[in-house]
């Protein structure tokens, strides 16, 4: 499959970008630039809530692919988001309980485009990434999910804690993988689930581990820390699925 160039860089090549309704996920500014077409360019991307960086001319000749950004370099979506609303009426329209993956903070392209495949075949409803702290939907992400990007519906929201309480009431409950919790064979895992995987590293933060019903612990036997969170998350999720079956 091709994919187009997610790099956007120019003035005129940007404004036109957010006119024609393009998602930006982050643009990077010439810093202590003040002139006409940039205050325009702002001003889209405050409309849109697109996250702004102001940066050296030394950075964006760093970022630059073409030589020629102007003082902006606008990173694009390689998909537009869904709404968690779209997420939660693809699952009433198969007929079956909502199956969601939730990701805290993953930064690296490969590792979300990894879940989103893993959770297109775990047949999961759709994936809720958090606006901030986290990457979005690049080129090298979709790539990495080998065609699942186009059937898989991906939420941005702004608080995942928040979005969390909400699908409860909706009737969800929330699993977090975390290497304190419960082993994984010991949980009640079927009927309306949210799959909350954390960052690298980092793991899931406070807030959102604090607002989910369960923690998880896959059962590891070697001697490094953890497994990478792409692994994680298919190794928790057929752990739904196998529930889910036995049902």
């Amino acid at each position: 499959m091709a994919y187009e160039e997610f790099t956007i860089e120019g003035r005129n090549a940007v404004i036109e970008a957010f006119r024609s309704g393009k998602t930006i996920d982050k643009l990077y500014l010439l810093d202590g630039c003040q002139d006409g077409p940039m205050m325009t360019i702002r001003r889209e991307a405050k409309k849109q809530d697109t996250i702004l960086r102001y940066v050296t001319k030394e950075r964006l000749d760093q970022l630059s692919e073409t030589g020629r950004h102007q003082g902006v370099i606008a990173v694009a979506a390689a998909y537009g988001y869904a709404e968690v609303e779209d997420i939660l009426a693809s699952a009433r329209q198969k007929g079956e309980p909502p199956f969601v993956f939730l990701l805290d903070g993953i930064e690296d392209p490969h590792n979300l485009g990894a879940i989103i495949r893993t959770a297109n075949l775990a047949g999961a409803h759709g994936v809720i990434i958090p606006k901030n702290h986290a990457v979005g939907l690049t080129a090298t992400v979709a790539r990495t999910s080998a065609g699942a990007i186009s059937h898989t519906p991906v939420a941005k929201v702004t608080n995942l804690s928040r979005t969390i309480g909400e699908l409860k009431k909706e009737g969800l409950w929330f699993v977090c993988a975390d290497m304190g919790g419960t082993v994984m064979y010991q949980l009640d895992l079927k009927g309306p689930i949210g799959l909350v995987i954390g960052s690298e590293g980092e793991g899931v933060s406070r807030l959102v581990r604090e607002a989910c019903d369960m923690t998880a612990a896959i059962p590891m036997k070697g001697q490094i820390g953890s497994l990478n969170a792409s692994v994680a998350a298919g190794v928790l999720a057929y752990e739904i699925v196998r529930q889910r079956m036995m049902q």
